[in-house]
């Protein structure tokens, strides 16, 4: 039996402009938008629609409205056939509403403050990330390992085969660079960014958190949400309580995510958000499954058609 299985990006995903569409023609993203500027006391349809930029690359900005856009397109489709979901990094947040686990507007409290918490972090303890390209995981993890001595760093986002980021201090990422270099890497890019995301750098921002997770109502998931930290699926509100708290200072396992999905049965892929960088990532792990997104009005018409 062919299973659908929808995926909500992460940050960097984001441009102006994003959702203003299907603000225009459909009532029910705009209800979205509007109940999130109601919930936040503050215009993020505004930063979304017309930037400028600089404030829409904020973390604290830029992952609510990343979530926001997620949400509006899922609140169009309202799709039936959903069998499992999945989020990289900040997109789990829009898979566990998506799953019933969390409500629109405590999910969207939450990622702003987790946006605030992670933004306060890169400002106290600065670091950054790069891109490693060409070379196993075992490799990245021995490269973290002899980086470490410079400063720490770890793989942050194992996205695809071959695609890993790695984070931490300016120096231990920098170092690390160096040595994948030296190992053979195809390419290796530094990446512009607010902080060291998933990596120890982020803790003040997980002990942040905690006291606003163990506040919030979550509930047992109605679907199976596959979670970054064990790549395996979750259902149990405690379980993605605990899930979401590790989150932040672990690695994103998108790609064992997406084997699990498809060995589990998933034959079809839909990104819900902007961007299509998760289609990208899952053509290149499952090349079998069928790959899809909605992020405009425009591509919600194609998907409709098919």
């Amino acid at each position: 039996m062919n299973k659908t299985a929808y995926i909500f990006p992460g940050q960097g995903s984001q441009y102006i402009g994003m959702g203003k569409d299907l603000f225009s023609e459909f009532p029910a993203a705009k209800e979205v938008f509007q109940k999130a500027d109601a919930t936040l006391g503050l215009s993020l349809s505004k930063i979304c629609f017309e930037g400028p930029e600089e404030e829409l690359k904020k973390t604290k900005n830029t992952q609510p409205a990343i979530f926001l856009h997620s949400l509006a397109v899922w609140k169009i489709l309202n799709p039936k056939d959903a069998a499992m979901v999945a989020g990289h990094s900040l997109g789990e947040y829009s898979a566990l509403v998506a799953a019933g686990a969390l409500s629109f507007e405590d999910a969207l409290k939450l990622v702003r403050l987790r946006g605030e918490l992670m933004q306060k972090a890169g400002e106290e303890n600065p670091g950054t990330m790069a891109a490693v390209v060409g070379l196993d995981a075992k490799v990245v993890g021995e490269v973290c390992c002899t980086a470490w001595k410079e400063g720490v760093v770890q793989a942050a986002n194992f996205n695809s085969p071959g695609q890993i980021v790695i984070s931490g201090s300016v120096s231990g990422v920098r170092k690390g660079m160096e040595i994948a270099k030296e190992r053979g890497a195809k390419l290796v890019k530094e990446l512009v960014v607010s902080g060291a995301f998933h990596s120890p750098l982020m803790q003040s921002a997980k002990d942040g958190l905690k006291a606003a997770l163990d506040e919030v109502e979550i509930h047992d998931a109605k679907i199976p949400v596959y979670a970054n930290v064990t790549a395996k699926p979750v259902q149990r509100a405690s379980e993605i309580r605990t899930l979401l708290f590790e989150q932040v200072t672990s690695p994103v396992r998108w790609y064992e995510t997406v084997v699990n999905m498809a060995a589990d049965g998933a034959t079809s892929f839909i990104e819900i958000g902007p961007g299509k960088v998760l289609q990208g990532l899952v053509k290149r792990i499952a090349p079998d499954v069928s790959v899809s997104g909605v992020d405009t009005a425009v591509s919600l018409s194609v998907l409709e058609r098919v």
